[in-house]
């Protein structure tokens, strides 16, 4: 089976070369296209680490609260996307790498003390080959959620033999588990949402303007901001900031933005270019300034909720902070961290006008528990 699957990845990656030339060329991928598939300054790791691995900036960013507590010298992280790699680079004594693709795995890879992979990311070879070289293998912030355990039944046979090479799996919550112990994990725990761990501090302290009520759009989806927008009425006094969750849409999320802004008389600016709050409709168009938004805020509707297919989005980042939190009722990926928030509110668009009208009338959101982070590390480094 693993040779066969290396041959299939072998003949997938010969074909999807050309398109790889193509995709190199992208600002998206211009770093990472050649790190992954052509191995273009992204030498191994040094041996003897603790290697943890994750996708993208999110799910580097939640790894934080357990990074902290390791030696940096001994920090190995590979990530996937650019915006991965670059909040991965601000743990600077850490060794930080693009993952290759998988059939680079086998020379690629050097033996560390442990691997711990963030989510869904089941590269086969990347836990073969770590278990072929004596690492131990965990997986972190597992889960299966409604929405995919249907697809993930269909094709139960694949994800047994990915987690017959998994010494680990600690689950999100108890559906999880079992959902992950009838796909054939050997050795499952419950440990909750790593986010739930997570300790937020600002990089940046924004002025907040006297009698503004700042209402932050978080983390958008592509259509989501008009969706939203045309959904909620603004008062005289509110500030808006609209910040999407991908920065490739930046642009066509600012001209929306400015298009908008004028229509309503009011005036537009974007935070790359105006790093201050004294506009009414505001673009953040960096990365990173979401928790700093987040301290200012009065309002905040979490997006990736409103649309289907993405599950919704962290709510204990803005909870933290206290502020009135609302959702769209798609959340079916942030179950376990909703109900580690209260009063946030979640509904359909069509209902989100009367209640973003009425909104004084709700409380303030508050995280209901928090957690140790002590005893995850020993489940993870098996001390």
């Amino acid at each position: 089976m693993n040779f066969l699957y290396y041959v299939l990845a072998t003949l997938l990656y010969l074909l999807a070369l050309p398109y790889l030339l193509y995709l190199r060329f992208k600002p998206k991928y211009k770093d990472s296209i050649p790190a992954r598939f052509f191995l273009k300054h992204n030498p191994s790791f040094s041996e003897g680490g603790i290697w943890f691995h994750a996708c993208s900036f999110g799910e580097v960013r939640s790894l934080s609260p357990l990074i902290e507590k390791i030696d940096p010298s001994s920090l190995r992280l590979s990530v996937i996307t650019q915006t991965g790699f670059h909040e991965a680079c601000k743990h600077a004594k850490a060794e930080v790498r693009y993952l290759p693709f998988e059939i680079f795995l086998p020379f690629w890879i050097r033996k560390q003390k442990v691997l711990i992979v963030m989510e869904a990311e089941l590269w086969p070879l990347l836990f073969i080959v770590a278990k072929a070289k004596g690492m131990r293998t965990v997986l972190l912030n597992a889960r299966i959620s409604d929405h995919s355990y249907a697809s993930y039944q269909r094709f139960a046979w694949v994800y047994r033999w990915i987690l017959s090479h998994i010494d680990l799996v600690l689950a999100q919550s108890e559906q999880d588990a079992q959902r992950l112990q009838h796909l054939g994990a050997k050795l499952v725990q419950v440990s909750g949402n790593i986010k739930m761990f997570g300790t937020y501090t600002l990089s940046h302290a924004y002025a907040k303007a006297e009698g503004k009520r700042v209402v932050v759009v978080a983390s958008t989806h592509e259509g989501e901001e008009a969706l939203i927008l045309s959904h909620v009425n603004l008062l005289p006094n509110d500030q808006l900031v609209v910040v999407p969750r991908h920065p490739e849409r930046f642009l066509n999320v600012g001209l929306f933005l400015s298009e908008y802004a004028q229509n309503q008389g009011k005036r537009y600016a974007c935070l790359s270019k105006q790093p201050t709050l004294d506009a009414d409709v505001i673009l953040c168009d960096t990365m990173g300034e979401l928790i700093n938004l987040y301290a200012i805020a009065d309002i905040v509707i979490l997006g990736g909720s409103f649309v289907e297919g993405v599950g919704g989005h962290n709510p204990l980042e803005p909870a933290f902070f206290g502020v009135k939190l609302i959702s769209g009722a798609s959340i079916f990926n942030q179950k376990v961290l909703f109900e580690a928030v209260e009063n946030s509110i979640t509904c359909k668009i069509e209902d989100l006008k009367n209640i973003f009208d009425s909104i004084e009338d709700y409380p303030k959101s508050a995280i209901s528990h928090r957690s140790d982070i002590a005893p995850l590390l020993e489940q993870i480094l098996g001390s």
